[in-house]
């Protein structure tokens, strides 16, 4: 029997003694969260030795088995443990889609061998990835990918491109879909296949987006190598294996559409300022913004409900299109409001007094939440035929 009040006192002190007070103030955006990798970006130095600290626990993630580097932290502790660093304002240690996305699926598709070589190195930050899905002529039609691997005894060569790979050109391995038999229908023939982008077969160029800057790359493969040894679970079985991984990646976008440290109605308040009642002055705001803020409290509260229901190692399935979805739409809801809060001086663009634009590149960032991870119409649809189980038109 677990002694919950025993566990939180004990996280409660550690985290007082091993957190250093720089790792205690929230993040000002995606690109001040700590990746790790081979060459870390470290703005911070202690963000690196936030990182080793938690790892050294397994606490990077806690609810991965401990002979693979986690925590093997109960659903209760890992709630616990949530919650004290909630309490002093802790970052997470490490931030990657090798926690989100590849580990999950490692967990469930991935032989003894594999688990044990790259999820401890996911847990220690020693190694960053990224997501090898999209084409150019597949994108929400995933399975139509035509990126080739060839058997070439113990390994496979790999050609063709992915688009909109995000952080490739900081990542150091990828986990991609590769085609690897053109003899069945579009969904056969795909494999799951991980390998090392630091090679010559590899060429990775930065997508700028609208908003200035962006995560997003394309990238070319020309003869690149992957070892037979990490291909996942059976050669053309990787569709099986990349939906399973969609809904991990769905349920880390929905994250989007939680309440942010600073409120919508902070932000407003701040550039409005307050009526004789200490109210938002603009009434028609304040009720849009209230509404926001209930909808964000119940998607919150659902999203850890069916958390909590969820059994420890497996993804939401079909309903983390339902919070992909929402999520997404919450967020953009968010940043239309924060423009809308604080009128002309949202629409800088350059400048310390502006922020550098800020609130006017999120805004525009926003909506690419409703394309990535599967656009919002393919999430409607699933929703439909797997939630609902409407039958097709």
């Amino acid at each position: 029997m677990i002694d919950l009040e025993q566990f939180r006192q004990e996280t409660r002190a550690w985290l007082a003694q091993n957190c250093p007070e720089s790792m205690r103030q929230p993040v000002k955006g995606f690109d001040d969260f700590y990746n790790g990798g081979r060459k870390p970006e470290i703005d911070h130095p202690d963000q690196k030795l936030w990182c080793d600290r938690m790892s050294e626990r397994g606490w990077t993630v806690p609810h991965w088995p401990k002979e693979f580097g986690g925590g093997g932290l109960s659903k209760e502790e890992v709630k616990v443990l949530g919650e004290e660093m909630a309490q002093i304002g802790a970052r997470r240690a490490l931030d990657s889609f090798g926690i989100s996305m590849l580990g999950p699926a490692l967990l469930h598709f991935g032989s003894e061998e594999q688990k044990k070589e790259h999820l401890p190195k996911i847990v220690r930050g020693e190694i960053r990835w990224c997501q090898g899905y999209s084409e150019p002529n597949a994108g929400s039609d995933l399975a139509s990918l035509a990126t080739k691997a060839d058997d070439n005894g113990d390994h496979y060569v790999i050609n063709g491109q992915k688009i909109w790979t995000s952080y490739a050109d900081k990542a150091d391995w990828i986990f991609c879909l590769v085609r690897t038999d053109n003899s069945g229908t579009k969904h056969q023939g795909i494999s799951f296949v991980l390998f090392d982008m630091d090679q010559p077969g590899v060429t990775v160029r930065p997508i700028k987006l609208i908003s200035g800057s962006s995560p997003f790359c394309e990238t070319f493969f020309d003869n690149a190598i992957a070892d037979k040894k990490n291909l996942v679970g059976d050669e053309g079985n990787g569709w099986t294996i990349a939906k399973y991984l969609l809904t991990h990646e769905r349920e880390m976008i929905s994250g989007f559409g939680a309440a942010p440290k600073k409120s919508v109605g902070q932000v407003a308040v701040d550039a409005m300022g307050t009526d004789a009642s200490g109210r938002l002055a603009n009434s028609v705001l304040r009720q849009t913004i209230a509404q926001y803020q209930l909808d964000t409290m119940v998607f919150g509260a659902t999203m850890a409900r069916v958390g909590d229901e969820a059994k420890a190692g497996q993804g939401m399935g079909a309903a983390s299109s339902i919070f992909k979805y929402y999520g997404t739409e919450l967020n953009k809801r968010r940043n239309e409001l924060n423009l809308a809060a604080c009128g002309e001086s949202a629409l800088g663009w350059e400048g310390q007094e502006y922020r550098d634009g800020a609130l006017s590149r999120d805004w525009l960032r926003s909506k690419g939440n409703s394309i990535e991870g599967g656009t919002s119409e393919v999430q409607l649809n699933i929703i439909a035929k797997r939630v609902l189980g409407l039958p097709d038109a």
